[in-house]
């Protein structure tokens, strides 16, 4: 027995039995849909292997850091006026009550070093520092010390002193980090090594609970995030308030994701309805499709919730693409079946239906197979949503195909018969003007077509793989302001760490222990001293290099800075490299270099201790000093000014570099090869010495591997296709010509995102392997339509305007759906998301016009299928 015979007896001969058995699986499917989780943790979108990545890791092991939000407060008044500091001490008291704040920092708790200046043997005393909190602090002092220190100065305050930052720092979810050295390690060597049948069995059981852990820890972030903004809102009389931090983000990411399946998917759904009530006229074939497609939807989203699979801001638009293309499948049905009504309306509905199937059989197969290929080119971008994306619309797919051909077919049987639609593609459709435009004008399409290559090349050329994150958000939105602000008074919101390691000590000269018996300093008019070098042998790991957005807040103020210890005297310390004269110097002229940059905004590091001490003791600086600052500081100070710039233990420095978001000079990529360049080849640095990691190198990493993965895999899934097509076709010439309207489509998107300036990013990235899975199914459907209608007469014309009569009708509607459908999205607060949709819209719209004018016209010019007829 055949397949076919198969079909028809299992599934057509009992239409209430398989409609039943998907009731009840999309109903089981309905009870899984609320487990389904979101993710928009930053780990998520890492790039899976990235060197970069392990040294951003195993720093954050290594110097532990807390996660923090911020708030930032802009009085209408003076900043420093009790009619803004006392609502701001309430407010930050409110905030510490939260559950999971560790801890609240404001300009009440810092520790003030100019107002009025203190000596160094003062800050290594143990009595407290002056603060904001002192009856008889001098306000005028204190706001020049926050708006002009090293320190404070656009970090905790803005420089023109209308704007200051509330830190809330989140406890540290040891847990989650511990869980995610266990995966790492088991996942490292799974890759090298191979795991046992027990490890194996382990790593399955950690990514379970990490996955369990983190979905923990997104809802607990997103309610603290919520209460953080409910405080903020009561204090909105005292201040203008924006509520920022990687947090915050991640929460705003994951109810833009849940709005946007929400209503993007319903209003989807609702057009559908609309457009095929106007196309068909008949509620029979306006209840099918969206019976089916609205099926198809809710298994797959009971999949994805059973199987804990996460959605994210990647696979957003997983709901709203895989409705178009089971659409398309629907579609395609129905019309192949209201042509077999029209020809023989009084024929057996079983035979009819029977026909509808067995005829689109193989077209729909091959173009599910296409389309599964373009999305399968999305699993060796490395990055693990997009990775989840290429899955989930491989499997998407197959629940299309399957219960298309299960719901279309059997709903057809069931239902009451219907009026039969009568057209012979005399009357006048869109399709028939496209027709008539082929066979009149076949030099004006081909001139075109040569000139919509030009601009696709130049295009291209332009397209660049960077974006500026902001720009994901609409301007309206909190996200958007809060980070433009930060840019323009707070210093800026990218996070870059330089580490810069400690030369050989083989190549310095011989080294002499310095004393530091006392901790008051001693000012010496040494001219040795101005030749010194000081190393230090590696003595113990150091708290402070935190891996977080922005984390040198933390850094900063971790901590009181009362109860101070007494530095305890050491004859025989020897102070590290980066704490003599020279190494001094060399730290002072990387962060003036780095500082002087326009894309950068706030830097600190060790340069900004020394300007400190330079400040106290009027530039009259040397190697005790130096010594003191590493060895005699208490530790709660030593904490704020040295520790988050330099771990003994690897006799490293650390600049922090906050850039700027804004800056419409940053190219991620280039900015960071040019500072390398300048460390290296201008300022003498080795290679070796240096490193570089932080948010903006892992999304440059991220941005550059989409480039190399997916631009260049796109031609591994044309070859892939191409061999398809031969299969389908049997016919190299007749596969290529089918082939070229995909990759024309392909490069006219590719090509108006770089004219247009759009650029290439993670959400953008998979415009490409929709254009190709959606669009070339136009182009299977039409030539394998053209393959059976031409043998009937041998004419390339007339075959040509049957086609467009029958199929183009097909493809006219799908097109003129997915078109409206997806045109709501540019309705989103989201950009990635309005991005997407209208790139679509352009991409169906060209697949559509390549399929009915540009394919047609190649085949009636190169004639793959023989010679014509002798009517022609």
């Amino acid at each position: 027995m055949s397949l076919a015979q198969t079909y028809n007896r299992v599934v057509l001969g009992r239409p209430w039995l398989w409609l039943m058995l998907v009731a009840v699986l999309v109903a089981s499917a309905a009870s899984q849909i609320p487990k389904i989780k979101l993710d928009a943790s930053a780990d998520s979108l890492m790039l899976q292997g990235d060197p970069s990545l392990e040294l951003f890791r195993e720093t954050g092991a290594r110097y532990a850091s807390e996660d923090f939000l911020l708030i930032t407060w802009q009085p209408d008044g003076p900043l420093l006026a009790p009619a803004s500091l006392e609502p701001l001490r309430a407010m930050a008291d409110e905030l510490r009550q939260l559950p999971g704040v560790s801890s609240v920092v404001t300009v009440w708790d810092v520790p003030l070093l100019e107002s009025p200046p203190v000596a160094l043997s003062d800050i290594t005393s143990p009595d407290p520092l002056p603060s904001l909190t002192d009856p008889d602090i001098d306000i005028d002092l204190v706001l020049r010390e926050l708006t002009t220190s090293p320190i404070y100065a656009d970090l905790l305050a803005s420089r023109d002193g209308t704007l200051t930052a509330v830190q809330i720092n989140l406890r540290r979810d040891d847990t989650y980090f511990e869980l995610l050295a266990q995966r790492d390690a088991l996942r490292f060597k799974e890759a090298k090594e191979g795991l046992g049948s027990a490890e194996q069995a382990e790593l399955a059981t950690v990514k379970r609970a990490f996955k369990a852990h983190t979905a923990k820890g997104l809802e607990a972030s997103g309610a603290l995030v919520q209460s953080v903004r409910g405080i903020a809102a009561d204090y909105e009389q005292y201040a203008t308030l924006f509520v920022g931090g990687v947090p915050m983000i991640a929460s705003d990411m994951v109810s833009f994701v849940r709005s946007d399946l929400v209503t993007f998917g319903g209003a989807i759904l609702g057009i559908m309805l609309v457009v095929l009530a106007v196309i068909f006229r008949s509620p029979r074939w306006v209840v099918i499709p969206l019976v089916t497609c609205s099926s198809t939807v809710v298994v797959m989203l009971g999949l994805l919730g059973a199987l804990d699979w996460r959605m994210t801001v990647i696979s957003s638009n997983f709901v709203a693409v895989l409705l178009t293309i089971t659409l398309a499948i629907c579609i395609h049905l129905i019309v192949r079946y209201r042509e077999l009504h029209a020809l023989d309306p009084e024929g057996d509905l079983y035979e009819r239906v029977a026909n509808t199937v067995r005829l689109m059989a193989v077209p729909c197969f091959y173009t599910g197979l296409t389309t599964v290929v373009a999305f399968v080119s999305l699993v060796v971008s490395g990055i693990q949503p997009v990775i989840d994306f290429g899955w989930m619309m491989t499997v998407g797919i197959g629940v299309a195909l399957l219960l298309a051909f299960i719901l279309v077919p059997c709903l057809m049987l069931v239902w009451p018969w219907g009026k039969s639609h009568s057209h012979h593609g005399n009357d006048p459709t869109l399709t028939a003007f496209f027709a008539k435009l082929t066979d009149r004008h076949g030099a004006t399409i081909i001139a075109v077509t040569l000139v919509v290559v030009v601009a696709v090349v130049v295009g291209i050329r332009r397209l660049e793989v960077e974006n500026r994150f902001i720009d994901y958000f609409h301007e309206s939105t909190e996200i958007y302001q809060g980070m433009e602000l930060l840019d323009s008074k707070l210093g800026g919101t990218i996070p870059l760490d330089i580490l810069i390691s400690a030369p050989d000590p083989g190549a310095l000269p011989g080294l002499e222990p310095v004393a530091v018996a006392d901790p008051v300093p001693v000012a010496e008019d040494d001219p040795f001293l101005e030749e010194e070098k000081s190393f230090a042998a590696p003595e113990s790991a150091e708290d402070g290099l935190d891996d977080e957005w922005g984390d040198e807040w933390g850094d900063e103020f971790d901590g009181g800075f009362d109860d101070f210890a007494s530095p305890a005297g050491d004859s025989d310390f020897q102070p590290s490299y980066w704490f003599s004269l020279q190494g001094m110097r060399e730290l002072d002229a990387v962060h003036a270099y780095v500082d002087s940059l326009p894309e950068t905004g706030k830097v600190l590091s060790l340069s900004t201790v020394f300007a400190v001490v330079k400040n106290l003791l009027g530039d009259d600086i040397g190697s005790v000093e130096l010594a003191l600052v590493q060895k005699s500081l208490p530790d709660d100070i030593k904490g704020m000014m040295v520790d988050p710039y330099f771990s003994t233990e690897h006799d490293q420095a650390r600049l922090t570099v906050r850039v700027m978001e804004t800056s419409p000079s940053l190219r991620r990529d280039q900015f960071l090869n040019d500072v390398q360049y300048h460390l290296t080849n201008e300022m003498g640095f080795a290679e070796e010495q240096l490193e570089f990691t932080g948010m903006l190198v892992l999304y440059n990493n991220v941005l550059q591997s989409l480039f190399r993965s997916q631009i260049l895999t796109l031609g591994a899934v044309f070859l892939a296709i191409l061999v398809m097509f031969l299969v389908l076709f049997r016919s190299l010439s007749l596969a290529l010509l089918a082939l070229a309207p995909n990759i024309l489509a392909a490069g006219l998107v590719l090509g108006v995102m770089g004219l247009a300036g759009i650029p290439l990013d993670i959400m953008t990235i998979t415009i490409a392997a929709i254009v190709v899975g959606i669009g070339v199914d136009n182009c299977i459907h039409y030539v394998h339509r053209y393959t059976r209608e031409f043998p009937l007469d041998r004419d390339y014309r007339a075959t040509m305007h049957r086609c467009h009569s029958s199929i183009g009708r097909a493809l006219y509607y799908t097109t003129l759906t997915i078109v409206i459908g997806f045109s709501t999205l540019t309705l989103s607060n989201f950009t990635p998301s309005i991005y997407f949709g209208v790139l679509t819209v352009l991409a169906m719209v060209a697949a559509v016009l390549g399929a009915l004018l540009l394919l047609p016209q190649l085949i009636i010019l190169f004639k793959p299928l023989g010679p014509e007829g002798a009517q022609q």
